[in-house]
């Protein structure tokens, strides 16, 4: 038995000539907002008025910002406008050394490096050396099995 699978789910119907339905109502909506405030309102204030909004009609309808909708990109930056922020990053101020203040004896200033050294009891020298035998016996062993 046969299906068909749809496909180019992605891409929105043409529904009125070249537009998608989306696209013609934001035309629609943006044309008549300027149509109707030319009816209403003097020439000249129509104008200042109205050419926003049927400007952003078509900047919905038709522009694309890293190949997403115009809407989503509006409603992304209203989003960062009305949301909290948190910032996280501090900048800590640098600790300032007055080395005139200091005085350091002739023995102190050459410190030991085997203070920082951590001491190997003969405990953990066995548990190493055990550990490595185990390791290695198992490996001998895959060796051997081949």
């Amino acid at each position: 038995m046969r299906f068909q699978v749809p496909q180019f789910i992605e891409v929105e119907d043409k529904i009125f000539g070249p537009l998608t339905g989306t696209q013609f109502i934001y035309v629609v909506g943006g044309v008549g907002f300027l149509v109707a405030m030319w009816l209403i309102l003097p020439k000249w204030l129509a104008v200042i008025v109205g050419v926003p909004f049927a400007a952003l009609g078509l900047a919905l309808a038709f522009l694309k910002i890293n190949d997403r909708p115009f809407i989503l990109t509006l409603e992304a930056g209203f989003e960062y406008l009305l949301k909290t922020k948190l910032y996280i990053w501090e900048k800590k101020k640098p600790k300032t050394i007055n080395f005139e203040d200091i005085s350091i004896e002739a023995g102190e200033r050459e410190e030991d490096p085997l203070k920082y050294v951590p001491s190997a009891t003969g405990s953990k020298i066995k548990d190493l050396a055990w550990s490595l035998d185990i390791k290695e016996s198992i490996y001998s062993d895959k060796k051997q099995q081949k």
